[in-house]
Parts: C-alpha cells; sequence; structure tokens
C-alpha cells in the first residue's frame, strides 16, 4: 500500500480546523450577536458582512485543504481522490461568489455550495478499495463497506440541510454546520487510519 505523506495530514486537520475556527471567529467578531443555529457559515461570508474576510479566507483555506489532502490519498482510488478534489474545488467557488448585498441570493453560490457538498460527501464511495489479492492490506476506511457507510452518513447530514434550506427551517445553520464539520473531518479520519495502517 502506498503511503500518506506527512503533508497529507497538515492538509487534513487543516481543514476542519479553518472552517469550524472560522466559523467560530467571524461569528464572535459581528457588531450585533450571530445566531448560529439559524444564520448559515455563507452569511458570515456576504458581501454586507462586517469582515467578511474572516470566514472568505477560512473558506479558501478549506478548499485548498481538500485539494492538497486529495493529492495526498495515494492508498485510495483515484476516483475518489478526484471527487475529494472537486469539492475541495467548488468549496473556492464559494468563496469566489459570495452571498450578495441585502440578504439576496446567487445562482452562481448556490451551484457551488451545492456541488461542493455533494461531491464532499459521496467521495468516501469512490475512493474505495476492493481487494484483488488475499495478501493485499487495505485499510478498514478504505473498504467498500465502510466506505459506504461514512457516505451514507454524511449524505444524511447534507439531506438535514437541504431540508432545512428548502422548507425555511430555524435550524439551518446549526444543520449546515454539521453537515460541513462532518465532511471536513472524514477526509482526517481517512489520512490517520492510512497513517496507521501503514506503521503496523
Amino acid at each position: 500500500m502506498r503511503r500518506v505523506p506527512w503533508w497529507g495530514v497538515v492538509s487534513s486537520l487543516a481543514a476542519p480546523v479553518l472552517l469550524i475556527g472560522g466559523w467560530t471567529l467571524a461569528a464572535a467578531i459581528q457588531p450585533v450577536p450571530f445566531d448560529a443555529v439559524v444564520r448559515t457559515i455563507s452569511d458570515l461570508a456576504a458581501l454586507t458582512t462586517p469582515d467578511r474576510w474572516v470566514m472568505t479566507t477560512a473558506l479558501v483555506g478549506v478548499g485548498l485543504s481538500h485539494i492538497v489532502t486529495a493529492c495526498a490519498l495515494a492508498p485510495a482510488a483515484v476516483a475518489g481522490r478526484l471527487v475529494l478534489g472537486a469539492g475541495g474545488l467548488t468549496t473556492l467557488g464559494v468563496a469566489a461568489f459570495p452571498l450578495p448585498a441585502g440578504g439576496g441570493s446567487s445562482s452562481a453560490h448556490t451551484a457551488a455550495a451545492a456541488v461542493a457538498f455533494v461531491s464532499l460527501a459521496v467521495w468516501p464511495a469512490f475512493a474505495r478499495v476492493r481487494r484483488r489479492r488475499p495478501e493485499q492490506i487495505v485499510a478498514a476506511v478504505l473498504e467498500p463497506r465502510v466506505a459506504a457507510a461514512a457516505t451514507c452518513a454524511l449524505l444524511l447530514a447534507v439531506g438535514w440541510f437541504f431540508t432545512e434550506l428548502l422548507a425555511g427551517g430555524d435550524k439551518v445553520g446549526l444543520a449546515e454546520r454539521v453537515a460541513a464539520g462532518t465532511q471536513a473531518l472524514w477526509p482526517l479520519v481517512v489520512v490517520l487510519s492510512l497513517r496507521k495502517t501503514q506503521q503496523t
């Protein structure tokens, strides 16, 4: 099994740190109280939001981190790495196309966010590796059953967010943070598991 380089650990750790740290700091420095249960992450990077550069910078860092992690995941299937990289690339798109002034919507932002959420939810299923020989070593996180379970869990989180968003629910922000947070953490789980398998 090919090795995951040390910089893959750095990039996979950077994604959740930047995302969670970004939305926490950006909300804390708002001049008026920011309700993270109701309001979305994108609201913190909207054109009229004070200090929007904090969340925008965090989103750029998260996107780049996913792309670097995709490059580092040599033991995973190429298709999964490409989908993870696409999730990172479209996260950059979320930062590049912020919500407009006045609380309106943006088709470019919505499209980028939707593709990012779906890509970051389904990449584990595409990254799975099947044993071709009995002696082949495959990390548990890349085995088909585990990869499928991870994708199902991530899709459920995304489904909750989309349901809240479309229904105009009062927990849109919370649902988005659960979905985005778990998506940011899973690549780290995969990288650490692969590193541990390689050391045994």
